[in-house]
C-alpha cells in the first residue's frame, strides 16, 4: 500500500487519471486536478487495503454537510465521539468517591469489579455510590449536559 501511494506522487496529471480509471473501474472527472485525483486515489487504496468509514462516520460527514454553522457540527461530533467510546477486554477504568478508589477492568461480557462480573457500568456505581448513576458518566467517559454534576 504505501509503495503504491508513493508511486501515485511521481506520476502526471494523466498518469493519475489512467491510475483512476484502474482503480476506480471509470473515467477520471476531467475538471479534477491533480492534487485531488491523488488524494482521492491515495485515500481509496488505504481504504480497500484497511478499511473503509463505518456507517456511522457516514451518515455523521453527511449530516455535516447541511448545517450551516461550525456551532451546529460540533454537538453532531461529540455524540459521534461517545458512541465510540469502545472498551476493548483488559482496560481499567478508575474513579474516586468519597476519598477510596475504586478499579473496574473491562472484561468478555461486561466489566469486572470487586470479584464479581456486571454487565453494565451504571450498576457498578450504584454498588460504589448507593444511587442510580449514568455508569459511563460516572467513570468519565461522557461529560455532563448539567452544571451541576454529582462527585
Amino acid at each position: 500500500m504505501n509503495e503504491e501511494i508513493a508511486y501515485l506522487r511521481s506520476l502526471d496529471l494523466i498518469g493519475l487519471q489512467r491510475r483512476w480509471q484502474s482503480v476506480m473501474g471509470r473515467l477520471a472527472p476531467e475538471h479534477l486536478p491533480k492534487h485531488l485525483l491523488y488524494g482521492i486515489l491515495a485515500y481509496r487504496i488505504q481504504a480497500d487495503a484497511l478499511g473503509d468509514l463505518d456507517a456511522a462516520t457516514v451518515q455523521l460527514l453527511k449530516r455535516t454537510a447541511t448545517v450551516q454553522s461550525l456551532s451546529e457540527v460540533l454537538p453532531l461530533v461529540a455524540a459521534q465521539d461517545q458512541r465510540k467510546q469502545a472498551m476493548v477486554p483488559g482496560t481499567v477504568l478508575t474513579r474516586e468517591w468519597n476519598g477510596q478508589h475504586y478499579r473496574v477492568m473491562v472484561v468478555e461480557g461486561g466489566f469486572a469489579f470487586e470479584g464479581k462480573t456486571f454487565d453494565s457500568l451504571s450498576r457498578i456505581a450504584f454498588a460504589i455510590t448507593g444511587t442510580n448513576w449514568n455508569g459511563p458518566r460516572f467513570f468519565g467517559l461522557r461529560s455532563s449536559s448539567r452544571k451541576g454534576v454529582r462527585t
